[in-house]
């Protein structure tokens, strides 16, 4: 079981930036043959994350995103963890997309914003 005391979650998030980019489709073909980072279901098809460059080596079109891991072993029925970080990147104008595994939280960030996001996450857990 991970943590669930917000305070403590973020004193010990300790964000990791991915070196490579990501990013996000819609898979309709048949099998995956892609390796994904996640994949959601959803009526209009299956939504990948996967690694950017082996998306585009299948034709699959996407924007370039960064992924941030907290290396803190959360649990899933934390209260508050996703929308304090959300808020804390809304205030310089980053989106967050957060994508819980069942160990670690992990945002994607705009590629551009990437190095910004990890400035604000760090601040937040030394806050």
């Amino acid at each position: 079981m991970g943590e669930r005391d917000i305070a403590v979650l973020l004193r010990g998030m300790e964000p990791v930036l991915s070196e490579a980019p990501y990013g996000f489709a819609v898979w309709t073909g048949g099998a995956l043959v892609l390796r994904p980072f996640a994949t959601v279901a959803e009526d209009e098809g299956l939504t990948v994350v996967a690694g950017l460059a082996e998306m585009q080596a299948e034709g699959l079109a996407s924007d370039p995103w960064a992924r941030i891991s907290l290396t803190i072993h959360s649990d899933l029925a934390a209260v508050g963890l996703a929308a304090t970080l959300a808020t804390a990147l809304a205030e310089f104008g980053i989106s967050a997309n957060v994508i819980a595994g069942f160990h670690h939280d992990h945002i994607f960030v705009q590629w551009d914003r990437r190095h910004e996001a990890l400035a604000a996450l760090r601040a937040l857990s030394r806050a």
